[in-house]
């Protein structure tokens, strides 16, 4: 198995050696809001304040900052259209629609097993 990550070799990446660039995008992809946000968009362009209200619980400041890391990562798109006041919209690419599959797997199965979890589930 493999340990760095360093050469640029697919097949040399390995998310368990401590230096691999992997767990960057592990963390960010981990993030619940990283992966809410990612959901929201599956059905096409959203406006902030849409996702906003669709991720309900998560403040602007929180959403702005996993809107920027995941078009950082090249997962969204973000269209600045002129208007005003100006209208934007986050997209998916098509990173970020090949990793919304197996997300979504996980939110489902999260929501079809929560009851099943024990107590690591704090009340609501």
């Amino acid at each position: 198995m493999a340990t760095t990550c360093d050469s640029g070799r697919h097949d040399l990446h390995d998310v368990y050696a401590a230096q691999c660039p992997c767990r960057e995008v592990l963390d960010l992809l981990a993030n619940k809001w990283s992966a809410l946000a990612i959901g929201a968009m599956e059905d096409g362009p959203q406006r902030f304040g849409v996702l906003q209200r669709r991720l309900q619980g998560v403040s602007p400041k929180v959403l702005t900052q996993t809107l920027r890391r995941l078009e950082d990562g090249g997962f969204v798109d973000r269209t600045v259209y002129p208007a005003v006041p100006p209208h934007v919209e986050y997209e998916l690419t098509a990173l970020g629609r090949s990793v919304s599959e197996p997300l979504g797997q996980l939110r489902g199965w999260v929501e079809e097993h929560l009851d099943d979890i024990g107590p690591v589930r704090r009340a609501v």
